[in-house]
């Protein structure tokens, strides 16, 4: 691979700094598209670079001005000089092609940079004191960083906007069904949420045993069974149980068998064509299991970015998010830190990849403590950024938990706080059915499991 050229575009570096000495208002079109560091020859960057400058202190950009500014700053000789300052002002450019040469110079940038940046991860594979995952990440971060560049978006006018919002509701109102982001599978969360939306961070929280794994597995299996004609793909990331273990509970819902017969194989034989039955089913959703140990955030959106790619992501859920390590510069932060930087990052992945992701989270142990046990807001363990970061904020609540004598066996209640782009519940939420030995969840009306 000998004399290898550098990406570059010298004639249009020159043909857009002639193109502006020609007319100076181009500098304000330009300026915002193309940054300085895009130019590779030196002269060229510091010419375009002093012409950002006189612009933004709202002087002229001609050649009088520009070398008045060069002699005074004594940038005039790197930058090339009188006679090749000259030389770019005699030539003529067209202005017409500006856009062309601003799309030239950052394509020769953006690939200059993706060689430098490889050439400095391959050194760092010598580090000694940088073990794999981290140089993975770091790589993996570097790589994604260079695939984000893309030329700054124009301001959007509102009678643009307006059209597009009036549009919208006019889709919306032709629309016969109340879902427009994903279907959960029940009836009354999609009446409060619509569905959920691409980029919502969805916060699902508990005390222990109260079925917040159950519930998000059976939102992950009707999310692939009720979207995309059954073609819907979930990722679920499990850090407390492996794969096999929610599936077995997947099995116990689907094929109502109890989920001790699945553990132990004692079944019927008609349990065991219900179970058969239901391996054909569950075999066709589009589930991605992760039960990876030592995930973070990072971790999780590399997998993901994957599927993306691939076509096959709509729905991300996290079993929970208490047990996400932080990454390697926050090791020695606090847990409300850590936390903190988890659920940001959790929220930035799902506006990234343009999907809803569901995590769970522990209610502290406040709860315990007072006369009402239904979780409220300041539940929320170690919640740093949780209540600020999350579109959706729900919490389970069953009252024979706490109560034995409790009328309301095999009840449970979602209780949604916070709702961004929706209604809230009231404090007593929606009631559920829920069969533990089933591990399933279903809407309840009039007392009836529906």
């Amino acid at each position: 691979m000998e004399n290898q050229k550098v990406p570059c575009e010298l004639d249009a570096e020159v043909a857009l700094i002639g193109a502006i000495l020609i007319d100076e208002n181009l500098i304000i079109q330009v300026a915002d598209l193309l940054s300085a560091d895009a130019f590779y020859d030196q002269r060229n960057k510091i010419l375009y670079q002093s012409m950002l400058d006189l612009s933004k202190e709202g002087s002229g950009v001609d050649v009088t001005v520009l070398l008045t500014y060069l002699a005074s700053h004594n940038k005039l000789e790197a930058a090339g000089g009188q006679d090749y300052i000259a030389q770019i002002a005699d030539a003529y450019y067209t202005v017409a092609n500006v856009d062309t040469y601003v799309d030239l110079i950052n394509n020769a940038y953006i690939k200059r940079s993706a060689i430098y940046t490889l050439q400095n991860l391959s050194q760092d594979g010598f580090n000694v004191d940088l073990s794999a995952f981290d140089y993975i990440d770091k790589a993996e971060k570097a790589i994604f960083e260079l695939s984000k560049t893309r030329r700054v978006q124009p301001f959007k006018k509102i009678e643009n906007v307006v059209d597009n919002v009036f549009e919208m509701t006019s889709r919306m109102s032709e629309m016969t069904e109340d879902v427009i982001g994903l279907d959960t599978g029940f009836a009354p969360l999609n009446k409060y949420t619509q569905g959920f939306q691409p980029g919502q961070l969805i916060i699902l929280a508990a005390r222990p045993a109260m079925g917040k794994s159950a519930f998000a597995m059976n939102l992950a299996t009707n999310v692939c069974q009720h979207n995309k004609n059954g073609n819907a793909a979930v990722a679920l990331f499990s850090l407390e149980m492996s794969a096999e273990q929610i599936c077995e509970r997947m099995y116990a819902c689907d094929a109502s068998i109890r989920l001790d017969q699945i553990k132990n194989g004692r079944m019927t034989k008609v349990e065991w064509a219900r179970f058969n039955n239901s391996k054909a089913k569950l075999k066709r959703y589009k589930l991605y299991f992760d039960d990876s140990a030592n995930t973070t955030v990072s971790s999780i959106r590399a997998k993901c970015r994957k599927l993306k790619a691939e076509g096959d992501l709509d729905f991300i859920v996290i079993d929970y998010l208490g047990l996400i390590e932080g990454e390697s510069a926050l090791s020695k932060s606090s847990t409300l830190e850590r936390v903190s930087a988890v659920t940001r990052g959790l929220k930035n992945m799902a506006r990234e990849l343009e999907v809803p992701v569901l995590a769970l989270s522990q209610l502290s142990r406040k709860v315990e403590e007072r006369d009402s046990k239904k979780p409220i807001m300041a539940d929320l363990r170690d919640s740093g950024t949780i209540e600020q970061d999350a579109d959706i904020v729900m919490f389970l609540y069953r009252e024979e938990y706490y109560f034995h004598n409790s009328e309301r066996k095999g009840e449970a209640d979602l209780i949604i706080a916070k709702n961004r782009s929706g209604n809230v519940t009231s404090e007593d939420g929606v009631a559920f059915s829920f069969n533990g030995p089933f591990q399933r969840f279903s809407e309840k009306k009039e007392g009836n499991e529906l």
